[in-house]
């Protein structure tokens, strides 16, 4: 029972370590790929900057400038929180989810399903791009810069909840991405994973709060949050951290415990039952 407890986080490193050496073989791809996911964000970060700039030019005389409630230190947590679960998504499953339809295709997923391991988590870990960790790094920056900043200083309990939740959005987009790689299985070939996945986490890149005021809004909010629980990934630990969680706030980091849960039951389901349909490309 001890091995079996410590076979898979050997694998997890196994894998990891394969893919940095391999990474490092080719140093200037590696680089190339670092300083294009960091300028990608910067330039992300730098458009937010700017909106803040224009937005304290025109409330000058009204105070601290805010988007949909928050002020310009909340904001920059919650652009880092962004920068932190994506750079681990795309780090650790978005290399594999993207190639489970070629080894449908050709035929290697024979191979995954011999191995005497879970089969999920070897198609989800067998690959890491470790220079999508750049972006990791940035975020962290990003936050010892803004923190001291916050109108209020986090708690200890904050600082313990935050990482908590970082890896609970973690676990729900790795639950959307390996479903919609599963329909693979199925379909053949799937190729708007990615294009999908970009419209979803588009809406978790945004504050819960613009989404309220009318109908569309509201429809957005409610199924986002609760259908397909997306604007919970960033929204919940970025709030832990940089606002006091309050009323209808603290049921919602509740539910996103709850969200998370039900994710990882619902993507493993999904993921069996199209093994089941699976069959060889050599049959």
């Amino acid at each position: 029972m001890k091995d079996s407890l410590w076979l898979y986080p050997q694998l997890f490193w196994t894998f990891a370590r394969n893919s940095l050496i391999r990474d490092m073989t080719f140093r200037s791809n590696f680089l190339i790929e670092a300083v294009s996911s960091v300028v990608w964000m910067a330039m992300n970060l730098g458009f937010y900057l700017l909106v803040f700039l224009k937005i304290e030019e025109n409330q000058a005389a009204s105070g601290q400038a805010n988007i949909a409630g928050w002020e310009k230190p909340e904001f920059l947590v919650f652009i880092a929180t962004t920068m932190l679960v994506n750079s681990v998504v795309q780090a650790f499953f978005m290399p594999n989810a993207e190639e489970l339809s070629e080894l449908v295709r050709t035929g290697g997923l024979d191979f995954a399903l011999l191995k005497p391991i879970d089969t999920q988590f070897l198609v989800s870990l067998r690959k890491s791009s470790w220079s999508s960790l750049g972006n990791f790094a940035v975020a962290l920056l990003l936050i010892g810069y803004a923190v001291p900043q916050l109108a209020s200083t986090p708690t200890l309990v904050a600082w313990l909840l935050y990482p908590l939740y970082i890896l609970c959005g973690v676990a729900i987009m790795y639950s959307i991405m390996i479903s919609l790689a599963a329909t693979s299985i199925w379909l053949g070939r799937n190729q708007t994973l990615y294009d999908f996945w970009f419209y979803i986490t588009n809406f978790s890149r945004y504050p819960m709060e613009i989404y309220q005021g009318n109908w569309l809004g509201d429809g957005l909010r409610l199924t986002f949050t609760y259908l397909l629980p997306v604007l919970v990934v960033i929204n919940v630990p970025a709030r832990v951290l940089a606002k006091p969680l309050t009323g209808d706030y603290m049921g919602l980091a509740v539910f996103a415990l709850v969200a998370t849960a039900l994710a990882l039951v619902a993507s493993r389901w999904v993921f069996k039952r199209a093994l089941e349909s699976y069959r060889s490309a050599s049959s």
